[in-house]
């Protein structure tokens, strides 16, 4: 047996993973035994060895998949065997021989900030409740720099007025408080008092209906934003991560404390956001090459 209903279980009431990681993890998995079945003829988890991990990371990388990829579902399969060991159905630890691909460190890809500029004060919306269910999830977005699925689950009742801030609850249940500026607090009031005339009757406490009253899904957010997000850059990503990206970046280049930033951003551990750091020295360098007499010199 290799107990994949049980780990999915236990990385949904236990660990309390989002449906977008859930539904990844499950799908790497079932990739993963997929492979080891057919190739290997593998019946249950305790045959498996760190030369069918090899073997299958060789098979990925043949079928074109890149290394960022293949290193995310290996996450996937160390978090199971860790869970496998821990419940007695495994006695060894297959990844200790495996090594990991290697990736080229890759920048995130940032909003420029004229081009958020022209987006919050140029672009038009719709007229009534679509237009501002759609501005202020730009403006939420690149104001608080969460994610697309904190936004979603996010409550009217998390907005705190009094102390002009939101709860939001992130990865791992694990709950931060973004401050709100006031513009961004006038907005919330309008959006809320004509969510309010719009949907008298709506039961659900989501801060964010859609145009039938019933909860915008993380789908939705994204199509929205990516829409208004084309309209001012050419990137090729033109997602709400993109927005968390920017936020996190134009704060770095205005001289941030990267800790202010980290929790702002909800990540657990620094090395995650020192990345956005990594952005703002990029940008001095090419400040330097311009402008510094003695840059080109060789």
């Amino acid at each position: 047996m290799f107990y994949e209903a049980a780990f999915l279980t236990h990385l949904q009431k236990e660990r309390r993973l989002s449906q977008h990681t859930l539904v990844a993890y499950s799908n790497d998995l079932a990739q993963f035994l997929s492979y080891c079945q057919d190739t290997y003829s593998l019946t249950s988890v305790s045959e498996v060895r760190h030369l069918h991990i090899r073997a299958w990371i060789v098979s990925q990388m043949e079928a074109g998949q890149n290394p960022r990829s293949i290193n995310r579902r290996l996450s996937c399969l160390k978090t199971y065997f860790r869970y496998t060991q821990k419940n007695g159905w495994l006695d060894h630890d297959p990844m200790q021989k495996v090594v990991a691909p290697k990736t080229a460190k890759r920048l995130p890809v940032v909003i420029q900030e004229h081009e958020m500029r022209l987006l919050l004060a140029n672009i038009q919306y719709p007229e009534g409740y679509a237009g501002l269910l759609h501005q202020i999830i730009i403006e939420v977005l690149y104001a608080t720099g969460m994610r697309r699925s904190e936004l979603a689950n996010l409550k009217v009742a998390d907005v705190d007025f009094s102390r002009s801030v939101i709860k939001v609850v992130g990865k791992g249940n694990k709950m931060r408080l973004a401050p709100v500026a006031s513009y961004l607090s006038d907005m919330l009031r309008r959006f809320i008092d004509t969510r309010k005339e719009t949907f008298p009757t709506a039961p659900d406490p989501q801060l964010l209906l859609s145009i039938k009253g019933v909860p915008l899904s993380p789908e939705s957010i994204y199509a929205i934003v990516n829409k208004y997000l084309s309209l001012v850059s050419s990137a090729e990503q033109l997602s709400p991560h993109v927005l968390r990206h920017s936020f996190a970046t134009h704060l770095s280049d205005h001289g941030a404390d990267l800790n202010a930033i980290r929790e702002l951003l909800g990540h657990s551990n620094l090395a995650a956001t020192q990345i956005y750091m990594h952005n703002s020295i990029e940008k001095l360098k090419k400040v330097y090459d311009q402008a510094h007499p003695k840059s080109s010199e060789e």
